[in-house]
């Protein structure tokens, strides 16, 4: 039996498209929509060329949050790499969500959480012309992230139980 196979489609607030790849779709718990990609899968940022992991990892889509997450399989040096987003929305095989620039990372090694691209965030903001409530949302996600992740709260608790489903 194949799995179904998802676009995930990352958009910057112009329009312009991010990173983009297929994934199987995995299935859903109280967290979201979970999607996963084998070793060996490709995808792009934007028109670029493709690239191609050489690690599993799997992807959380929460139903009513501004972020997604991914989790990487080990000797991956970034264990979680969220990206704060706009909610993501499904319609017919594919998710889409427009990347807010701010990302919240957990290394494996030392268990280091970070937030990155806060540069990139003031700077698209100008660029963009992100409305408040957006400004709003990614921060108080970001924030909320932070947390989250550093405290080890689930689903951040321990690696989930769909990467088996791809390593």
């Amino acid at each position: 039996m194949s799995q179904e196979i998802v676009k995930v489609v990352y958009r910057k607030y112009d329009g312009s498209l991010h990173w983009n790849h297929p994934a199987l779709l995995l299935g859903e718990d109280e967290h979201g929509v979970w999607t996963g990609c084998p070793a060996g899968s490709s995808g792009r940022r934007g028109e670029e060329p493709p690239i191609v992991w050489d690690q599993p990892f799997v992807m959380l889509f929460p139903r009513d949050a501004w972020w997604t997450a991914t989790f990487n399989a080990a000797p991956y040096k970034t264990e979680i790499y969220c990206d704060v987003s706009t909610v993501p929305r499904w319609n017919d095989g594919e998710v889409t969500m427009v990347d807010l620039d701010l990302d919240v990372i957990r290394l494996r090694e030392d268990g280091r959480v970070f937030l990155d691209d806060e540069d990139e965030f003031e700077e698209h903001q100008i660029r963009y012309a992100y409305p408040r409530d957006v400004v709003e949302n990614a921060r108080a996600s970001a924030a909320a992230l932070l947390e989250a992740v550093g405290s080890g709260t689930a689903p951040f608790a321990a690696p989930p139980r769909w990467l088996a489903l791809v390593s």
